[in-house]
C-alpha cells in the first residue's frame, strides 16, 4: 500500500490496510504483492473523482503530481512521470478520446480506453553485494558472482556491465554464477536484482580498471608512465590517454611484462539505509488499456495495452521490455482471470490450473512499451531502478477504467467476469 499513499500531492489520505484470521493457508510473496490491488483501489477511485468533476482523468492526475515525497517532504531521487503521461498519450492517441462512455463501437462491441500510474519501491538490499572481477595475461576476464538468473537474462546484462566497466570487448568477457560459493549477491526479488547485481559488478570491475591503470602509471617501461591516472581510458582492452589516443598498452601487455598470470579484484557495494536516504525513491510509469466490450454476452478483450515507464537506466532494452511486457499481461489477468473461488463448504472450487484461469497467447492483445531514462544518482552506482513489477501495478485499474469508458459501469472487485459484466 505504501505506493499509493506516496502517488499523489494530497494532503486529505488516508488508508487502511486490514489483516484477519482465516482458516486458509497464509499468502506469500508473487509479483508485486499488496502494490498492484492498493493502486487499483486508487486508481479506480481518482478515475472516479475525474467523472464527477468533469476532468480528463490524465489532467486530474496532473494537478495532483508529486513534485516530492508526500509524508516526508523529500525530493525524489528521480521522477520521470510527466514525460510517461506524455508519451503515453501521444501513443494512445488519448487527446482524440471521447470522454463520455459507451460512445464509440465497432460492430456489437462497446470500445473503451482507460489509464491508470504505476509505481513501485526502490528498496535496497539489507547487506554488501558482492563481485570478483578477475583478468588474464592474454586479455580475457571473468566475473564471478553468486546471483541467479531463472529466465530474466541477468547473466546476459551483467557481462554487458562488467565488459563496460573494464573497457574489454563483449566476447572477451564471461560471468560465472549461481553458486553459494561465489561473492554474495542478495536474492534477485522485489525489483532489485538488476540494481543490486550491477552495482557489485561495476565496482568490482572499475575497481579492477583502476588496479591497472595504477599498475601501468607506476612501470618505467609502460608507455603510461607518470600519466595522470584520471587522464587515462581503456578501449578494447587497451589503456590509453584520452587525449593521445595513440599513446597506451593493453591489458595483455602490461601483464606478460610483469610475468602476471591474472589480476583480481573483489568490490563491495554498501547500499543505502532503507531508513536514511534522505530520498523519496520509486520507479514510475503511465499505463493505457483499449477494451472491447459485448454487451450482450459480456465478453471483455483487451486490444491494445501502452506502457511507458521510467526505471532510471536501461541496462538491455531487450530484456527490460521482455520484463515489462510480462508484467503488463499478468496485470491484464489480474483484472480479468486470475481469483480463486471457494464453495460453502471452504474448499476451493478451482485449485488446479485446469479451473484457475491465466492467460495464454490468444488473450494476449497488442502492447506496445517505451522507457523514459532519467539520471539517477542515489538508488546504486548505475542509477539502476529496477523494472520486475513496476509494469504490472497500473494495468487493472487501466483496463478497469476502459471497461467504464466503454459501458459506463464500474468495477470494483476482481477479476471482472463476464457475470460482473452483464
Amino acid at each position: 500500500m505504501s505506493v499509493a499513499s506516496s502517488m499523489y500531492a494530497c494532503d486529505n489520505y488516508e488508508g487502511v490496510y486490514r489483516l484477519i484470521k482465516a482458516n486458509t493457508m497464509t499468502p506469500t510473496f508473487t509479483r508485486c504483492p499488496g502494490e498492484a490491488a492498493g493502486m487499483f483501489v486508487m486508481e479506480t477511485a481518482l478515475d472516479e473523482l475525474a467523472e464527477r468533476l468533469d476532468l480528463d482523468p490524465l489532467e486530474i492526475r496532473l494537478r495532483n503530481y508529486a513534485e516530492t515525497e508526500p509524508g516526508t517532504g523529500n525530493p525524489w531521487s528521480s521522477k520521470g512521470l510527466r514525460e510517461c503521461y506524455q508519451r503515453g498519450a501521444e501513443l494512445a492517441r488519448w487527446s482524440e478520446r471521447d470522454p463520455r462512455p459507451g460512445r464509440e463501437r465497432d460492430g456489437n462491441w462497446l470500445l473503451g480506453w482507460g489509464m491508470a500510474s504505476s509505481a513501485y519501491p526502490v528498496t535496497p538490499p539489507g547487506g554488501p553485494q558482492r563481485a570478483r572481477a578477475r583478468i588474464f595475461a592474454d586479455g580475457s576476464a571473468v566475473v564471478q558472482s553468486s546471483f541467479a538468473d531463472f529466465g530474466t537474462g541477468s547473466a546476459t546484462v551483467m557481462t554487458q556491465v562488467a565488459a563496460d566497466g573494464l573497457g574489454l570487448p563483449l566476447e572477451r568477457v564471461r560471468v560465472q554464477y549461481g553458486d553459494t560459493d561465489l561473492p554474495n549477491t542478495a536474492a534477485a526479488v522485489g525489483s532489485a536484482g538488476a540494481g543490486m547485481v550491477s552495482a557489485a559488478v561495476h565496482v568490482a570491475t572499475t575497481a579492477l580498471r583502476d588496479q591497472l591503470i595504477a599498475q601501468a602509471v607506476a612501470d618505467e617501461r609502460s608507455p603510461l608512465h607518470g600519466a595522470d591516472p584520471g587522464q587515462i581510458t581503456v578501449t578494447e582492452g587497451r589503456m590509453h590517454l584520452r587525449e593521445r589516443p595513440d599513446t597506451g598498452e593493453s591489458y595483455a601487455e602490461l601483464l606478460q611484462r610483469a610475468n602476471m598470470t591474472d589480476a583480481e579484484a573483489l568490490g563491495t557495494w554498501n547500499p543505502p539505509s532503507m531508513m536514511g536516504t534522505g530520498y523519496g525513491t520509486m520507479t514510475f510509469g503511465a499505463q493505457f488499456a483499449q477494451v472491447a466490450v459485448d454487451p450482450e454476452l459480456g465478453l471483455c478483450r483487451v486490444r491494445r495495452l501502452i506502457g511507458v515507464f521510467d526505471p532510471g537506466r536501461v541496462l538491455n532494452r531487450k530484456t527490460a521490455h521482455s520484463q515489462l511486457m510480462g508484467g503488463m499481461l499478468w496485470g491484464m489477468s489480474q483484472a480479468l482471470l486470475e481469483g480463486t473461488v471457494m464453495d460453502p463448504a471452504g474448499r476451493w472450487s478451482n485449485a488446479s490450473l485446469g479451473e484457475y484461469l491465466v492467460p495464454v497467447n490468444a488473450d494476449a492483445p497488442d502492447v506496445l512499451i517505451e522507457t523514459v531514462e532519467t539520471t539517477d544518482t542515489v538508488v546504486n552506482p548505475l542509477g539502476v531502478k529496477g523494472i520486475g513489477e513496476v509494469s504490472m501495478v497500473g494495468t487493472a485499474a487501466a483496463i478497469a477504467n476502459a471497461i467504464w469508458h466503454a459501458t459506463g459501469r464500474r468495477h470494483h472487485r476482481l477479476p471482472i467476469t463476464i457475470e460482473s459484466v452483464l
